[in-house]
């Protein structure tokens, strides 16, 4: 009797040791809040009135609608509390779809803000430094001394991965319609070893390559695709329901229904092709209530440490204008007493741009599926709004507001 009941003892000692390992090994990339694992009152964030919407406001989008041909999606948040969402324009002008508040575009480079929140997470949890060499996750990588650092700030110095994917593409006559993956782009690269722009670290140059190659440093480390981490450990702890990555490389066609039109004209709607394959440096798809649901996430501390997030708001390259950097993923623009996180995005027809008022807790979502410039007059709803103009020539180099 004394055996049978050791033996159920140990059988069930050496079940519960698996179970917690499996559990464990399960859970390892599944993200848990730093600092605060309240659920977000998803309910009361996004409650809004539309016979309440801020007056001022509404005239200034109205006006832009009308003399700049703003189509696109808004969200103006103050305090946690939304003050102006509309929908205004057309989804698909070809078949006369209207835009919905839950309309889901691809956010273009907005996408980089969540993939360096992604990386963050990865440091946090003792997954990599920001100062490992991509060598270090891909040895045939072709280029030496770029780190994770350098890839987040945008001074690797390598060239845009897109137009050599695109030239390579057109001359050898290769499937465009088939997208390619992370992976598939980082073997080309280092078959073909394309020419860099610059030596690593030797100055600020934006492009795609370097959130590309984050995107698959992110599946490799977890072992994960890109699109599953980002839903267990962004989107989902920060009630992000509406938002998705969507490749070319899965998806035959993407499932949303809001289309790109580019040139300022509708009749240049865009089809996606095999550039919509690799994500990281784009290819996640959401709606403006969603992106504000991301900025109360990461102010409640959500997602990652308030240090973490400090450190990834410095400024990490010269000034332009005497106020406008990059830090770990997002824009800076700064100001005596103010500062304000941002990030654009411009893709196949898709252009938005995302502002984080950090001082005032102010936030303003403009998406759009017309490229026609309406976002460069946005001085009227930044005034309206009661945070700072985030215009490059609006500011001299001492501050104070330029004349031009």
């Amino acid at each position: 009797m004394r055996l049978v009941y050791k033996s159920v003892l140990t059988f069930t000692a050496a079940l519960l040791i698996l179970t917690s390992c499996s559990s464990k090994n399960n859970d390892k990339n599944k993200g848990t809040s730093p600092a605060n694992s309240k659920p977000l009152d998803t309910t009361a964030l996004l409650a809004y009135n539309p016979k309440n919407a801020d007056r001022k406001i509404d005239e200034v989008m109205k006006e832009l609608h009308r003399t700049r041909g703003f189509n696109g999606n808004v969200l103006v948040a103050k305090k946690g509390k939304i003050i102006y969402e509309n929908a205004i324009g057309w989804a698909d002008y070809l078949h006369r779809d209207s835009l919905k508040l839950s309309s889901q575009f691809e956010l273009a480079s907005v996408t980089k803000t969540m993939t360096s929140t992604a990386i963050l997470m990865l440091m946090e949890r003792g997954k990599l430094t920001l100062d490992d060499n991509v060598k270090k996750f891909f040895p045939d990588f072709p280029y030496d001394g770029i780190t994770i650092r350098l890839l987040l700030t945008h001074r690797s110095g390598m060239m845009n991965y897109v137009y050599f994917v695109d030239d390579l593409y057109r001359s050898q006559h290769l499937n465009q319609r088939k997208g390619l993956t992370n992976a598939e782009a980082m073997k080309l690269i280092a078959d073909y070893k394309p020419r860099p722009f610059n030596v690593p670290n030797k100055r600020f140059l934006y492009n795609n390559s370097n959130f590309m190659v984050l995107g698959a440093i992110i599946e490799k480390v977890s072992g994960m695709s890109y699109a599953q981490f980002m839903k267990d450990n962004v989107f989902m702890p920060a009630s992000m329901t509406h938002t998705h990555v969507y490749s070319k490389a899965v998806y035959d066609k993407i499932p949303v229904d809001v289309v790109g039109h580019d040139r300022g004209q509708w009749r240049y709607s865009v089809v996606q092709n095999f550039l919509d394959g690799p994500v990281g440096d784009k290819g996640i798809y959401s709606t403006v209530a969603d992106l504000f649901l991301f900025d109360r996430a990461l102010r409640a501390g959500r997602l990652l440490k308030q240090s973490t997030l400090d450190s990834a708001y410095v400024p990490r390259n010269p000034m332009v204008h005497g106020h406008f950097s990059y830090g770990y993923g997002w824009r800076t623009f700064t100001a005596p007493g103010q500062q304000v996180i941002y990030h654009t995005g411009w893709w196949h027809g898709f252009r938005h741009i995302y502002l984080r008022d950090m001082k005032n807790d102010i936030t303003i979502v403009l998406l759009t599926n017309l490229a026609n410039g309406s976002l460069l007059k946005l001085d009227d709803l930044f005034k309206a709004a009661g945070m700072p103009i985030v215009r490059k020539s609006a500011y001299n180099g001492n501050g104070d507001t330029s004349d031009d």
